[in-house]
């Protein structure tokens, strides 16, 4: 706790605009279910019961998918490294709306801190949070507006090719340069060449995160979409078990 709290007071500004982001995703979220609602013409508590129980145990299954990251260094050099905790986040988003969902992805990293610390001065986190985000949001949202198995897998591709864009572009614009600062290297260059022993057409960051970046990003999607078109359809009774009848009849289960 001593070196968490040291990281924390040395990055004070950086976790003040983490928190600001977090919260921005929850405004989004709130703003989605709300809309959604109202064109459905349904009123729908946001924060339930079942739905807090859904969220704590999701949280510690994605936070438990996350510590079990890997690289694949045949795509992205190795510090790139996938997970798939945001199947439980897509799943929870499905269930009970993107709020759940941002819940989940949020717990997911606060846990993961609390456990692991974290060795990137939480840029790692905020990047992990804030695509995660990117890939739920909008898949959640397809899914709020409809609530079909044809609005499931829109969603699903949506927030994949969501996801696939923003994440590029956020390591671009973001954490490149924020990565090539925290360890001190000499220039972005030093990443670039990481990622040009992988594949010899990466000799820029455009091309870096274009034959990287967004590959990865991509076949995380498309793998944790599948998943969760194949997992929810049998599951979604089991977790909305106790919901108001009302809200039953205005949502087509998958």
């Amino acid at each position: 706790m001593n070196g968490l709290w040291k990281t924390v007071t040395e990055n004070f500004v950086f976790v003040l605009e983490f928190v600001g982001v977090i919260a921005l995703m929850f405004l989004v979220a709130i703003a989605v279910q709300k809309v959604a609602d109202k064109k459905r013409g349904v009123k729908r508590k946001i924060f339930t019961t079942r739905m807090m129980a859904v969220v704590g145990m999701f949280s510690a299954i994605a936070t438990v998918l996350y510590l079990f990251d890997f690289p694949l260094p045949f795509l992205a050099p190795g510090f790139y490294k996938v997970d798939f905790s945001e199947l439980p986040v897509l799943i929870g988003s499905f269930a009970f709306g993107p709020v759940a969902g941002v819940m989940i992805e949020f717990c997911k990293i606060l846990l993961k801190i609390l456990i692991k610390s974290s060795n990137t001065a939480f840029v790692g986190d905020l990047a992990n949070f804030t695509v995660g985000c990117s890939l739920l949001l909008p898949a959640g949202a397809v899914y709020e507006f409809f609530k079909s198995k044809k609005g499931a897998i829109a969603g699903c591709i949506a927030g994949t090719l969501c996801m696939t864009v923003f994440g590029s572009m956020f390591n671009a614009l973001y954490l490149i340069p924020k990565f090539v600062v925290l360890y001190g290297l000499p220039s972005v260059d030093t990443i670039i060449g990481m990622g040009n022993a992988v594949n010899p057409a990466i000799t820029n960051p455009t091309t870096f995160v274009c034959l990287a970046v967004a590959p990865l990003n991509l076949l995380k999607g498309s793998v944790i979409s599948i998943i969760t078109m194949l997992v929810y359809k049998p599951l979604s009774p089991i977790l909305k078990e106790g919901r108001s009848m009302a809200g039953k009849k205005q949502s087509k289960l998958l």
